[in-house]
């Protein structure tokens, strides 16, 4: 069951990305992102009122969010703290790089979990799943080719780098998931309020400081339909993913791997509506990042 819920998380991710892309084309970053977290935490915010209005309610329908000790406040407060650091890293490079660049270098995401997985929780992947992670590294490689036909030249883009750096962030906070959901035992809800409501103070303070004292920066932000919904997708396929974490014996290396087939939406449906370049030979490395995904999960 775990594994089917990883792969509803990947098909909202998806439609996340989709969304993402068309909210961030020619606007300003940072507006954009507080507008998407702040959708997806009114979404969560009648779950903590009605959890305290209405407990038992809640409870039976399995949305009760929790009180929990300020301490596990603070460890929510560092996952906030990094996924908001890769969010602005990879808004940017999604803002200036095609999205059938950028989706299949954030695929490289589950080499960096499979790293902290056997280091880390003493996963043990087999052969072939070895095999699998190789290949979906592989495959990003030859994206980099694809890519400097389109005048993209990845040792000296700036934005490759942000995307790279936006993809090892967001794989140490899916290694943190996994201790925060086990560990700490925090229900996907729970975890999910208070990780927006987090998030939310501390763009609220960037914005303070690089955007709310600009006017012409005020001037050139654009509103699009395609903002909350990016967040109101994203709350859904966070929540598929950590009721699959909360299974004990779900790995977290497999989940991050199977959450990677959401490039095919990206890639496929994303180079149409976007009129990206070089479709076909994209082709070629999705279907390698898509055979390391299947070494993964059935071998």
């Amino acid at each position: 069951m775990w594994m089917y819920l990883g792969l509803l998380a990947a098909l909202f991710l998806g439609l996340h990305n989709l969304c993402k892309k068309h909210a961030v084309q020619g606007n300003e970053v940072f507006p954009v992102l507080l507008g998407t977290i702040t959708a997806g935490f009114l979404l969560i915010l009648p779950f903590y009122v009605g959890s305290k209005l209405f407990p038992e309610q809640m409870l039976k329908m399995e949305l009760y969010i929790t009180e929990i000790p300020w301490k596990t406040h603070g460890f929510i407060i560092i996952k906030s703290a990094i996924m908001a650091a890769s969010w602005v890293l990879a808004y940017q490079a999604l803002k200036h790089l095609p999205i059938t660049i950028v989706t299949p270098i954030r695929s490289a995401g589950p080499f960096f979990t499979f790293i902290g997985a056997i280091t880390i929780y003493q996963e043990k992947p087999n052969f072939w799943q070895w095999i699998g992670f190789f290949l979906i590294i592989f495959s990003v490689f030859l994206y980099s080719r694809i890519g400097k036909k389109e005048g993209i030249i990845f040792k000296k883009n700036k934005w490759i780098f942000a995307i790279i750096g936006a993809t090892f962030l967001g794989a140490s906070s899916g290694l943190y998931d996994k201790f925060l959901i086990q560990s700490l035992t925090l229900n996907p809800q729970t975890l999910q309020f208070w990780f927006c409501f987090y998030t939310i103070l501390i763009l609220l303070i960037i914005l303070t400081i690089t955007w709310f004292p600009h006017a012409e920066k005020r001037k050139a932000f654009k509103w699009r339909w395609t903002i909350p919904l990016v967040g109101v997708l994203l709350q859904i396929a966070d929540y598929f993913y950590f009721k699959a974490l909360q299974d004990p014996e779900a790995l977290i290396m497999l989940l991050s791997a199977i959450k990677r087939s959401q490039i095919i939406i990206a890639v496929v449906v994303g180079g149409l509506i976007f009129k990206e370049q070089n479709k076909r030979k994209k082709l070629i490395p999705l279907i390698g990042i898509m055979a390391g995904v299947f070494l993964i999960l059935y071998t």
